[in-house]
């Protein structure tokens, strides 16, 4: 946290729009089995419900990019915010899971408008700063996420707390959070040199880093959107004690990305995602195969620490890319992770519903695993 003080308002201004970003997700996860409940939804109705988010975030990809270029990064950071925090409460009034699609079509491309601006904007800060600090940032996500889903579990444990109450606490208090950091955001970006550059298809040389991201990206979101669920319906826990499945993978992926940018100035990237990708699979085994919610909670705390720098490392290396403005760089390479969310949930949820959610994580486990070839064509150079 020193360093932050150090450099400035910007570098906290942009830390907690990541937390807030995670915060919001978080807070949504934690309460996804209360709301599969209330609507009468099956595992496999649960994943094609849960595809509208992840539709809305590759859709979002078409559009932000350009959006960057003509407003720049911090204006696309608010309006991010602030649609996240008015949809979000949205999703606990939903009469029917179509309704719930698109509501979560609209929640998913509104995270990931913030998603990608607020990384434009870690770059930048980075850029100015003359130091890596991308872990970090995204350790501000992890951070709010550990909060949502621990606030979450709290809440779930209080039956007097509907989901539509937590929600618009949450919403009301992020709304603030959006407001009061927006000023301090960086307003000089890029959007000079970009304002004709739309989104366009991914460069050949951010293939490489966008097929690392997309392996990591259905990791994040299998653990995101099914690990409560995995321990209600797999081990049958209670809803507040499955909550803690996300909870522990957010705090382990915290430690992660707060040591993650001591580890690159250690290691080289492709080092630390070979290392990660073997933890992962390590926690993703503990959880299929054991019987213990405990165990499945330390195998899923696994994963987060495995997980903790892959996407920080990929981004930050397509926001460096030479010739490649930030933005575009990012949205390119975040395009691949999308798609990865676009799949897990109904592929996971597919495969729950004709074997079972240990086969789905099986699957997971699988293509982790594939980044232990696929690290050596990370390239990350941070550029002055």
């Amino acid at each position: 946290m020193k360093r932050f003080l150090v450099g400035g308002k910007s570098q906290l201004a942009v830390l907690a729009s990541f937390f807030t970003n995670g915060a919001i997700v978080a807070t949504w996860v934690a309460r996804i089995p209360s709301i599969q409940s209330r609507l009468g939804m099956g595992e496999g109705t649960l994943g094609l419900i849960l595809f509208g988010a992840s539709l809305g975030m590759i859709t979002a990809l078409s559009l932000v990019g350009g959006f960057i270029a003509r407003f720049g990064s911090a204006k696309v950071t608010r309006i991010g915010g602030l649609l996240l925090c008015a949809t979000l409460p949205l999703l606990a009034l939903v009469p029917n899971p179509i309704t719930l699609f698109f509501t979560l079509f609209v929640f998913g491309a509104a995270m990931s408008t913030m998603d990608i601006a607020m990384n434009e904007q870690a770059v930048q800060v980075e850029q100015k700063a003359g130091r890596i600090l991308m872990s970090s940032f995204h350790a501000g996500f992890s951070i709010g996420g550990l909060a949502g889903a621990l606030l979450g579990a709290g809440m779930a444990a209080l039956p007097v707390i509907t989901p539509f109450l937590h929600f618009a606490l949450v919403a009301l208090l992020f709304v603030i959070v959006v407001l009061v950091c927006y000023p301090h955001l960086l307003q000089g970006s890029q959007a000079g040199s970009e304002k004709k550059t739309a989104f366009r298809l991914p460069e050949r040389a951010l293939w490489a880093m966008g097929a690392i991201a997309f392996c990591s990206v259905i990791g994040e979101t299998a653990m995101a959107d099914w690990s409560a669920v995995y321990l209600t319906n797999v081990l049958s826990t209670n809803t507040s004690l499955a909550a803690l499945g996300y909870a522990a993978f957010s705090l382990t992926m915290t430690v992660g990305r707060l040591t993650g940018d001591f580890l690159v100035r250690k290691w080289k990237p492709a080092t630390i995602v070979r290392a990660g990708s073997a933890i992962a699979g390590l926690g993703l085994a503990a959880i299929i195969t054991t019987f213990n919610p405990i165990i499945a909670i330390a195998g899923f705390a696994l994963v987060g620490l495995g997980l903790a720098n892959v996407v920080p490392l990929t981004f930050s290396a397509a926001g460096n890319a030479p010739g490649i403005p930030a933005g575009i760089g990012i949205a390119s390479v975040a395009t691949f992770g999308y798609v990865g969310s676009l799949i897990a949930a109904p592929m996971i949820g597919v495969v729950a519903e004709t074997a079972s959610l240990r086969v789905s994580m099986l699957l997971i486990c699988l293509l982790v695993i594939t980044l232990l070839i696929s690290a050596r064509s990370i390239n990350h150079r941070p550029r002055g």
